[in-house]
């Protein structure tokens, strides 16, 4: 008789749900505020720099702790990790339902943040420890980032149904609800995994980390009030000093939480850096084109969060379609090809006119949204494929800190380019002017990723890059290996 396959590998597909709707959670609740920010503003006496912090605090959480909870998570167990987010998420979430002031309601939102790290930072890795390589777990990872697209879709305009109905705060009750959901289905539906050979904690990058990227975002939220303030320079200074001796002590720790070898590897830097640029040029656009579309057109929030469903809707649809291309363009170039199908997209948003109609936005978020999808499923892949087998929630952690950090430093400086422009025909033309410069820089540092990753691809296909050392884990890794067959996923292979 066949020996019995052990107990994660007999229900991957639960594996992949429960992953899934983490992400699904994680996304609604960090683009909710996009329509109830006004509301709940009015509610709590919220400022507009507390205003700012809405988006910003959970950003905080998610750059801080993204890497170390991968880290964590391979060494100590993922589903144990992926838990604890889950709880802290119904934590936070109630937290900031019951808020009696914005004190309160910014501190759960911190806490959404770090909640979002410890649920994001396994999921690639559970993936890939139920789903061995080939066309299986390729499918599973464009359903995981079909996630990502559903969430942002879902996101504003699962906030306004819900607002119109009940409030601000009924939006973040009912968030709690589906976490307690998440939990349950965590502690009954997922297997444990973890490396065989833990690793010592990296106690001074774990620190170094969270405080360099937590002073750079903080600057970054409170540089849109002025560049120029003392405050501003010393976050902005201090992030970069601290993230600059995080880079010093993983050259020198014996077992870093991130092994800079890695960026030897052409698939590594493909993944990180369009993780980057998808946060710097997409991400950030898309998130200041709602209020946008508010204050310029004089749409409502619905009808603004709709039309932002194009681009997030499509993106889902195409996530789940790019299997298809699996075997036949490898990942790095689709990273390269979406990301400048992207820019095409935002280019063609040009063009706003506050006389105008959001149907001129249609067809540069239809393709935006197409290149999107391709994108999220094959960074997706590259994350899981261009790290070592046993290092799996690492490179989904060091993904997504480039996606959330990109995202922070896009948001600041779409609202940097937008505001420099004044009309003499009022604020809303102004206001319009700005958002074509945001469209246009936003496609130019599309172009930028799709070059870098463009390299990636011509590095890779030479073989030009030396492949980093594989670590040697005790026993079998807790990870099958790559996702295809590029070299770069040979790195994981050893």
């Amino acid at each position: 008789m066949n020996p019995s396959p052990p107990p994660a590998a007999r229900r991957p597909a639960t594996t992949l749900l429960i992953a899934a709707f983490g992400t699904l959670l994680v996304l609604i609740d960090y683009t909710s505020p996009l329509t109830t920010l006004s509301p709940t503003a009015a509610d709590l006496g919220l400022g507009s720099s507390a205003q700012t912090w809405v988006l910003t605090g959970t950003l905080v959480g998610l750059a801080a702790l993204l890497l170390t909870m991968g880290s964590a998570a391979d060494d100590y167990g993922r589903k144990r990790v992926f838990g604890a987010g889950a709880v802290l998420l119904l934590v936070s979430t109630a937290l900031s339902a019951a808020a009696p002031g914005p004190a309160v309601f910014l501190a759960g939102r911190v806490l959404q943040g770090c909640a979002a790290a410890a649920i994001l930072a396994p999921t690639l890795g559970l993936i890939g420890h139920v789903y061995p390589p080939g066309p299986g777990r390729v499918r599973a990872l464009g359903m995981w980032g079909a996630s990502v697209g559903l969430g942002i879709a879902a996101g504003p305009i699962y906030a306004a149904l819900l607002e119109r109905a009940g409030g601000w705060r009924t939006v973040y009750w009912v968030l709690s609800v589906l976490s307690l959901l998440l939990v349950a289905l965590t502690a009954l539906g997922l297997e444990e995994s973890r490396n065989d050979r833990p690793r010592r904690i990296d106690l001074l990058g774990v620190l170094t980390l969270a405080a360099g990227a937590s002073c750079l975002i903080a600057g970054l939220a409170e540089g849109r009030h002025g560049w120029g303030r003392t405050p501003v320079l010393l976050l902005l200074g201090l992030g970069v000093v601290l993230l600059l001796l995080f880079v010093l002590a993983e050259a020198r720790v014996a077992e870093p939480m991130l092994d800079l070898a890695l960026f030897r590897s052409p698939g590594f830097v493909a993944s990180s850096s369009g993780a980057l640029f998808t946060g710097l040029a997409i991400v950030g656009l898309m998130s200041y084109l709602p209020m946008a579309l508010q204050k310029a057109l004089g749409e409502s929030p619905l009808t603004a969060s709709l039309v932002l469903a194009i681009w997030s809707g499509l993106s889902v649809v195409s996530a789940l379609q790019a299997r298809r291309l699996a075997g036949r363009v490898p990942a790095t170039t689709q990273v390269a090809g979406s990301l400048l199908l992207c820019g095409i997209g935002e280019a063609a948003l040009f063009g706003m006119r506050p006389d105008g109609s959001w149907v001129h936005f249609a067809p540069g978020l239809v393709l935006a949204g197409i290149g999107s999808g391709v994108l999220n499923a094959a960074l997706a892949r590259l994350a899981v494929s261009s790290v070592p087998a046993d290092r799996a929630a690492m490179g989904s952690g060091a993904n997504n800190t480039a996606r959330y950090l990109g995202s922070a430093l896009g948001v600041a400086v779409t609202l940097a380019v937008a505001g420099q422009a004044t009309s003499d025909r009022g604020p809303r033309y102004a206001l319009a002017a700005g958002t074509d410069r945001a469209v246009l820089v936003a496609a130019a540092l599309c172009g930028v990723g799709a070059a870098v990753a463009l390299w990636a691809r011509i590095a890779e296909s030479r073989g030009t890059a030396p492949a980093p050392p594989t670590p040697q884990p005790a026993g079998p890794p807790a990870d099958g290996g790559a996702v295809d067959g590029s070299p770069s996923a040979a790195v994981s292979r050893g």
